[in-house]
């Protein structure tokens, strides 16, 4: 990575550049990366990536469209941690709104 530009995502509530992780064999890693693009949105980031401004750390649902038709490729893919999805967590004991009701709904059927 050190000899690529590498896309950096900083987020208003963490207080700096995102730092890249990754996992191979139970080994953790943080690596703090170089590149002369910095966005606030990871679909800022995913379109510098196919333009051919550089790496990106973007996860793999936002990339599976431009992987299958060939205008991204993986890199690392030894050492990128799988993601067992994404979690909805509501308190279950008081009445939900109509539109949680709808959403829990429509969410749990889309999986």
């Amino acid at each position: 990575m050190a000899a690529h530009d590498c896309i950096n995502l900083r987020l208003p509530t963490y207080g700096g550049l995102l730092a890249w992780e990754f996992e191979r064999a139970g080994h953790a890693l943080k690596a703090h990366v170089e590149g002369q693009w910095v966005f606030n949105s990871s679909t800022s980031i995913l379109r510098a990536a196919l333009a051919g401004l550089g790496l990106a750390y973007v996860p793999e649902d936002m990339v599976q469209e431009p992987l299958v038709e060939g205008r991204l490729m993986r890199v690392l893919e030894d050492w990128c941690p799988s993601f067992p999805g994404y979690h909805l967590y509501y308190p279950n004991r008081c009445h939900a709104s109509p539109a949680l009701a709808l959403l829990v709904e429509a969410l749990r059927y889309r999986g």
